[in-house]
Parts: structure tokens; sequence; C-alpha cells
């Protein structure tokens, strides 16, 4: 047989394997995915993602008002080739989880909390008008019902959202409005928490403000209520004025340090 010939052959059975194997593979996913579960809200279908994460950087509003960030650069790629930045980050700055041991003795730091807690359906309570000209104003057991009677039930596993229209305020210092003695901003109202912790099957909490409960808050009570639950919550969310009131899927890429109290996190909406 000539060189030609054996090449020839030799190279026939190479994409023959090939075929087979790129042909199990794809079998083998499809059967994985098939018997895979997905929340309903995922298993519906999207058509876009949206990043629900704001930019951090030094300049982003903490709660206590020090800046909580800090990227200083080791090496630079004129110099060395390469560019590497040491990042110095308080847990609860910009996008942030808290989770449960944030406000609870002992419950699961950031690292513990189930993947499958992360996917979750996006269900957004819309306070922004209210909002506008009560700073002071929180999510009641009434906006709750208001959103079910609307929209059906809120599922297992979702994530329970306020749009108070903070996000864009992130800029200035509309974002804390601190008035000297106070920070004026909305919030969960305890009652509003133990309404789904009592009612529903929500897996999480966030807001597209500081804090879980409003600004002027002494008591933190939505805090201890909801994480000492083993439920965590999301603080400084982006982009919810772009969220429908449901049928989205909320994706969490939370931090993963031992021990940790929460984190900055890339979160970003499946719609």
């Amino acid at each position: 047989m000539c060189n030609a010939c054996v090449m020839n052959a030799v190279k026939d059975r190479m994409l023959s394997r090939r075929n087979f194997f790129q042909l199990s593979a794809a079998a083998g996913a499809g059967v994985a995915l098939a018997s895979a579960s997905a929340p309903p809200a995922l298993a519906a279908g999207h058509s876009s993602v949206e990043d629900m994460t704001h930019t951090l950087s030094a300049e982003f509003p903490t709660f206590f008002g020090e800046p909580g960030f800090a990227a200083d650069q080791a090496f630079n790629f004129a110099e060395h080739g390469f560019n590497l930045f040491n990042l110095s980050i308080n847990e609860h700055t910009g996008t942030h989880i808290d989770a449960p041991m944030h406000f609870s003795a002992d419950g699961a730091s950031v690292d513990e909390i189930p993947v499958s807690s992360l996917v979750a359906p996006l269900c957004v309570v819309d306070i922004a008008a209210r909002a506008a000209d009560d700073a002071d104003t929180q999510v009641t057991p009434d906006d709750l019902r208001a959103w079910i009677e609307a929209n059906g039930d809120i599922p297992d596993g979702a994530c329970v959202a306020l749009h108070s229209g903070w996000g864009p305020k992130v800029g200035g210092d509309g974002f804390r409005n601190f008035d000297g003695e106070a920070m004026h901003f909305p919030g969960f109202h305890v009652e509003a928490a133990q309404m789904l912790l009592e009612e529903t099957g929500a897996g999480s909490i966030a807001v597209d403000t500081l804090s879980l409960d409003h600004g002027i808050s002494a008591d933190f009570a939505t805090h201890y209520a909801w994480l000492s639950s083993g439920r965590f919550g999301i603080e400084c969310l982006a982009n919810l004025d772009k969220m429908p009131a449901s049928g989205a899927t909320l994706v969490i890429g939370a931090p993963k340090h031992k021990g940790g109290s929460g984190g900055p996190a890339r979160i970003f909406a499946m719609v």
C-alpha cells in the first residue's frame, strides 16, 4: 500500500473515533441534563442576561462610611511583564452576601452555603414610588401579599428582592443618606421577613440598599430574624429596575473563603 494510502486510512480511522467520542459525550451530557433538576424559573428558559453587580472600588459607599476596598499594585506589565494587585476588602462592601453567621452565633459561613441555593427564582417587590417620598419605608407583609396576588406563590428557594430605586444613588451621598445622626434608606420590615420564613420557602432576601434593615434601624431585627434561620441575604444589588416582578433567575457567584461572614459576589440574572 502506498504511503499516501496508509496516511489516508489512518486519518479516516481517527476521524471515525473522534466522531464516536463526540457523539458519546453529547449523549452523556443530554442524559445528565435531563436527569438534573432545575429551578422553575430556569426551566422556563431565558433570552437575556443582566449584570446585577455594582463595580467595586475604594469609592463605593459603605455602611460605616469608611472605604471598604483597596487594590495595591504589586507588579506591573511595563516593569515585570504582568499585572498583579493585592486586594484588601471588607467582607460587606459592594454587592455582597450576608452569610447566616453574620448575625448568628453558630450559623453557616459563606463557604458553607449550599451551591443549590445560589441559583434562585427572582421575585422583585417594587416599592420605588413609595421610597421616593419616604426614604425610611420598608417592605411589609401587605407588600408581599400584593405581590403574591399579582404574581402567584413565591417559589421554593426564591430570592425575594426589594426594589427601592436606590441603585442609581451609588455614585453620591444619597446612597447612605446620612443626616449626621442616622442613615435613611429602605429595607425589609422584620414582620415581612417573618412572613417569608413562616409562609413561604424563600431561600434568600435581597436589597438594593446598604442593609437588609432600613437605614434608621437600631436593632437590626431583620438581620437577626432572617440570618439566624440559616438563610442568607444580599445587599447592594444593582439593576433591579430592569427586572420583571417574576420569571427571572438569579445566579449568585458567592465567595468561598473559609469561615467568612459574607463577601463581595458577582451576581447576574437570566431574564
